[in-house]
């Protein structure tokens, strides 16, 4: 056979990165007052229609990425009243971080152009849980849901440290879910940004925010909790 080689045509990119169109104050005020409406029970369900549905079919840009449990009461698009293209999300269990989860969150914002990363997590957490369980007993739970508890860890290591040196665990203080799942959040924040030289980067020049918040499954407020940059708001005590 003679000729030349054909060459295959590199596939178009289906999501060119675009300049971020908000801030991460406006991004955070939209989810604010998403999550305002979902509590007192009057979503407008946004960027549902038809017309939304064409105009996303050729690309997306969402203002936010959302990294949450995967809890099946924790829908991310639900409780901040978000439609279709507005929030990217990524989820697992106890929202663990691994190198896929980062990668999909820098997708999320130096391809997408989102202006806001959300850690998300929540109250009666099953991963916060298995690991409260296991500090407290050494039991470890069965499988891979072990690897879930094991990324929890590093999150609380320094509060339980501190705790040991200050025998606060007499009570039981020191496994208390609720401690250890307001610390898991912040620490997820600070990996993302510790983590990922391009989330820290755009932290740095204002570009970007990430900020850590907490889900109350009965009331359906989520509060802030951690900030990294600028949102025009501060963390609840």
């Amino acid at each position: 056979m003679t000729g030349a080689i054909p060459t295959i045509p590199a596939p178009a990119d289906p999501s060119p990165k675009v300049p971020a169109t908000r801030t991460p104050a406006d991004s955070w005020a939209a989810l604010r007052a998403g999550n305002d409406r979902f509590i007192k029970g009057e979503p407008a369900h946004p960027s549902q229609s038809v017309d939304r549905r064409r105009e996303l079919a050729e690309s997306q840009h969402p203002h936010t990425v959302i990294f949450g449990c995967s809890d099946s009461r924790v829908a991310a698009e639900i409780i901040f009243d978000q439609g279709l293209g507005d929030v990217f999300v990524v989820r697992t269990a106890g929202h663990v971080v691994d190198t896929t989860v980062i990668g999909s969150i820098e997708y999320g914002t130096e391809l997408l152009g989102a202006s806001l990363v959300v850690v998300l997590g929540h109250d009666s957490c099953g991963a916060i849980a298995a690991t409260a369980h296991t500090l407290a007993t050494g039991e470890q739970p069965p499988g891979f849901v072990r690897a879930v508890v094991d990324r929890v860890i590093p999150s609380v290591a320094g509060i339980t440290a501190a705790a040991h040196r200050a025998g606060s665990d007499r009570d039981g203080d020191l496994y208390d879910p609720a401690t250890l799942r307001t610390e898991h959040v912040r620490h997820t924040v600070e990996t993302l940004r510790g983590y990922s030289a391009a989330l820290r980067e755009r932290v740095e020049k204002g570009e970007l925010a990430i900020v850590g918040v907490e889900y109350d499954l009965a009331e359906g407020n989520a509060r802030l909790v951690k900030v990294a940059g600028d949102v025009g708001e501060e963390p609840q005590a």
